[in-house]
């Protein structure tokens, strides 16, 4: 009886421990306090987030975006179009942990390499054809072709990106467990940034005017 009390003990204390611990949020970002809380994007002050809109001025507009009506112009370097739901664009989001992008793509087109420092993703695609893949951080390399229907995820911070592989248009939407995911655009971060060469001649084991003529490929 004695080693039944003493196993029910220790079972009851780690129980005790498990349950004091803060639990993890499904949502990257703080759960929100109160119904709502429509961002005050003008506001000069702002902690890791946006202070709220007084619920005075709130209109049923906060509460609406229209912003994913139209086709996104894939007339650019990357032949693609993100048309971002977040935050900055939908006030009303603030607090709630979540935002949508919209991605046109055309024949071709790539959303390029990129991470979301702040969120998970999961994507579904409603047109065309895409190839999907991310990259572990033990460089382990995951991907699938992709038709109208077919849904994907990328865990959180991992590198990834969208190929249009179809003979047309392609289009997909993506969710995020985040109000703002942002995004690290690998190409981008590297060569438009003000990273010395030097930095980049020495990562990539290449010459100076091999990252210079990278670098006119990105310049408007």
């Amino acid at each position: 009886m004695s080693a039944m009390a003493s196993l029910l003990f220790h079972l009851l204390c780690c129980l005790t421990v498990f349950w004091l611990l803060p639990l993890p949020s499904h949502s990257a970002d703080p759960d929100p306090l109160q119904d709502f809380c429509v961002a005050n994007l003008s506001a000069s002050i702002s902690v890791n987030g946006f202070p709220c809109k007084p619920a005075s001025e709130v209109t049923s507009d906060d509460f609406f975006f229209d912003g994913f009506t139209q086709e996104g112009n894939t007339t650019n370097a990357f032949a693609s179009f993100l048309t971002p739901g977040n935050v900055l664009s939908f006030p009303g989001l603030n607090t709630l942990g979540i935002s949508m992008n919209r991605v046109d793509f055309a024949p071709g087109g790539i959303n390029p390499p990129h991470s979301h420092p702040r969120a998970s993703e999961v994507g579904v695609v409603i047109e065309g054809k895409l190839l999907v893949g991310f990259v572990t951080t033990n460089n382990v390399y995951y991907s699938k072709v992709l038709t109208a229907g077919h849904m994907f995820a990328i865990p959180r911070g991992l590198v990834h990106f969208q190929l249009n592989v179809g003979d047309g248009k392609a289009l997909a939407y993506t969710a995020f467990n985040s109000h703002l995911p942002g995004a690290a655009i690998v190409p981008l971060n590297l060569f438009t940034s003000s990273i010395p060469n030097e930095v980049l001649t020495k990562t990539f084991q290449v010459d100076a005017d091999l990252i210079n003529t990278i670098k006119s490929k990105f310049r408007p």
